[in-house]
């Protein structure tokens, strides 16, 4: 298949100062949990992606210096040669497969608590970053700096890039966005400073301008220098001469950079999940930023339409299409696009997963690529797996996401697989969960993998095709996988923080009784100790249909989890918008159908809420019926010749759909094969070798 030719103005080569980026397609910095630490792991992630055809390549945020110091977050470093070494394994893999490798240069300002290094946070005046999130508290507040800070900084930034075009980079960032230090010098509630670098934009610009020249100076005749900045704050501000401060700024810095790579100001706006922001939302604030400038632009918004994609770039939006959640779900979505395999892309749901990994300090998750961070720990390729030396019958039970990826797998691994679910439709738990306030997107998990199953002669599916242990061992296969999911229980929750006891009663409701079309009358109270997406979203769900509607949590926030996918913010105006009223810090303790109790977390004070409905939002646990019963007939699976039963998925222990698709992912390409019990590689960091270092026993 060829290109369409209306996607042909993608794979336009444009060029970044001193080098030439092969095509339009440009994964922005963005974060993975690949620290120096786990070079190769991050080396193989990155080069996946140029494999797949993007034509830039970057890092995430890469320290310049001691003092910017994110720990225990995962972030890289360039502060010696080891450092030089450990990114090179990058640079050289992006490079074998002709795309450009840039580096995000950064100093976190104020916005990092040096942890680890220990050295005083740097802030133009002194003005901390006050963050809401526990992983981002710390208690060392910043140090205003002098004109000395500002010129070690320059220096700092000045060797960085040295080290950066000594380990082969093409492209070398200069950072003022998302709160760090050069943004922190943009905005005035940062900067209160009275001297040439405060004040006016003229002169609140003078640092982020100074960065941008000395690393020109530094590498400008073999690297492009790209500006990552902020404009979503200050697009909201007027300008003297311009629009906005925003485009003062664009017009100040005009013909210093080589490339602007344009932003939101905040992790929930400039990553928003697909729940609550759609494809191209950040092109509001950043849409007249090419009418100021002839260098390149490029921004991102949650691509996946190459029709978009075009559009940005026909309407003179930008000129890359900046990817980094796309790039994650789909690293080979630009080559699909040019060999006219649109239809074969694995589009990004927008669930934000992938940003909760960074957050836990490992390297990046992804619901619809199960292969990303697996490159180099499993050897996982993204769209190559390796073809079975026996192919076997393979009965899978459950089609839902954990069944369809495990399915898929053994499909291209060769084996006959047939996939039998009781329901009329396929996608198990998004059947219901796809028709939740804003999770539509989510079903591209399900809608993908049928359409590439349909591709495929040697998979057949079955659906409203229940299966028991008699039908099972009467089918014989060589293997069978269940993937049966899992249940919502009526469980309530202890001051101790676990699940105790049942609260039964016929106005008691889970997600399941939900799902099944029964709905509760109001008012309804909604008990969530799930703490992610489903109590905040059910609770959307049934005010939408006129059901009046409490939340209770014994969590600080609603939904508390989806801080860690930068959605907490969103959660609490959805609810609000639905007039939800939200009680955190308690715990349900009894209804009985007029009236619920209360009792608060930490001093048991109780209170009372009339109410007819509850639904509880808590303890999921295995159907693993199916199981137990083909565990006790183990001669019977002997005779009929049934060599294995493996759970996948929630079946084997509940958790998010991105578990549910790696573990049927896994065993697909486990199950036949010698690697099934060995351990994932474990990656270690690039070294000197201590020269006077004397290994001893712990008794000595």
């Amino acid at each position: 298949m060829q290109c369409n030719p209306r996607y042909e103005i993608l794979f336009e080569p444009v060029r970044i100062g001193p080098v030439t980026a092969p095509n339009r397609f440009y994964q922005v910095p963005h974060a993975s949990g690949m620290t120096n630490a786990l070079p190769r792991v991050r080396a193989a992630f990155r080069e996946a992606k140029a494999e797949g055809g993007w034509g830039v390549i970057c890092t995430g945020a890469c320290s310049i210096d001691p003092s910017s110091d994110d720990a225990p977050l995962p972030f890289a470093t360039m502060w010696d040669g080891n450092d030089i070494r450990a990114h090179a394994l990058m640079t050289e893999a992006v490079h074998r497969h002709g795309a450009l490798a840039g580096v995000e240069l950064w100093h976190g300002g104020a916005s990092v608590m040096n942890r680890t290094s220990r050295l005083p946070p740097l802030s133009p005046s002194g003005i901390p970053w006050m963050a809401t999130h526990v992983g981002f508290m710390g208690n060392l507040r910043p140090k205003t700096m002098d004109r000395a800070d500002i010129r070690d900084v320059l220096k700092c930034q000045t060797e960085a890039a040295r080290k950066a075009r000594t380990a082969g980079f093409d492209i070398v960032y200069v950072y003022a966005g998302m709160g760090y230090l050069g943004y922190e010098f943009l905005l005035p509630e940062y900067n209160n400073r009275t001297d040439c670098y405060g004040g006016s934009i003229e002169n609140r610009v003078r640092f982020v301008r100074e960065m941008i020249e000395v690393t020109k100076d530094a590498v400008g005749k073999d690297c492009g220098v790209a500006l990552r900045v902020s404009l979503e704050e200050l697009r909201g501000r007027p300008g003297r001469n311009q629009l906005s401060e925003a485009h003062e700024l664009v017009a100040l810095l005009a013909d210093v950079p080589d490339l602007f790579d344009v932003k939101m100001d905040s992790s929930p706006t400039d990553c928003s999940a697909s729940r609550f922001t759609g494809e191209g939302s950040h092109e509001p604030v950043i849409d007249f930023v090419k009418s100021l400038t002839k260098k390149p632009v490029v921004g991102v918004g949650r691509f996946t339409s190459p029709d978009t994609m075009v559009s940005q770039i026909r309407r003179g939006v930008l000129d890359f299409i900046g990817g980094a959640r796309p790039s994650i779900a789909d690293p080979f979505l630009p080559n699909k696009i040019r060999e006219g395999r649109e239809a074969e892309i694995r589009e990004c749901i927008g669930c934000n997963i992938c940003i909760s990994s960074w957050h836990d300090g490992v390297p990046v998750r992804c619901t619809q690529n199960p292969t990303a961070g697996e490159e180099w720990r499993r050897g996982w390729h993204p769209e190559r797996v390796e073809r079975a030396d026996t192919p076997e019958r393979i009965l899978i039970v459950g089609g839902g996401p954990a069944g369809l990826e495990c399915a898929l797998t053994l499909g291209r691994r060769g084996h006959e697989v047939t996939l039998a679910d009781s329901n009329r439709t396929f996608g198990g738990r998004l059947t219901f969960e796809k028709t939740l306030p804003g999770l539509s997107a989510w079903n591209r998990v399900v809608d993908y993998r049928l359409a590439r199953l349909d591709e495929m002669s040697n998979v057949s599916l079955y659906a409203e095709s229940a299966l028991g242990a008699d039908e099972i061992i009467e089918l014989s296969p060589d293997r069978v996988v269940l993937a049966t999911g899992a249940r919502w229980t009526n469980m309530l929750y202890s001051s101790l923080e676990i699940p105790v006891g049942r609260l039964d009663h016929p106005d008691v409701f889970t997600p399941d009784d939900i799902a099944g079309g029964r709905l509760p009358q109001g008012p309804t109270l909604v008990f969530d100790f799930d703490n992610y997406y489903m109590g905040g979203v059910l609770t959307e769900h049934l005010a939408a249909h006129g059901i009046p509607v409490s939340y209770v949590t014994p969590a600080g926030q609603a939904s508390a989890w989806t801080i860690m996918t930068n959605e907490l913010p969103l959660v609490h105006r959805a609810l609000a918008r639905r007039k939800v009223a939200v009680t955190t810090l308690h715990l349900l303790k009894s209804f009985d159908g007029e009236t619920a109790t209360l009792a608060h977390l930490f001093t048991g004070e109780e209170t009372r809420v009339a109410c007819r409905s509850v639904v509880i939002v808590g303890l999921r646990l295995p159907r693993g019926e199916l199981f137990e019963t083909l565990t006790e007939r183990a001669d019977a699976l002997a005779d009929a010749g049934i060599r294995s039963v493996d759970r996948i998925g929630d079946t084997l222990a509940p958790g998010a759909i991105t578990h549910a698709v790696h573990s049927g992912h896994k065993l697909a390409r486990e199950i036949g094969a010698d690697i099934r019990w060995q351990p994932y590689r474990r990656d270690t960091p690039i070294v000197d070798a201590v020269a006077d270092f004397d290994m001893r026993t712990a008794a000595e």
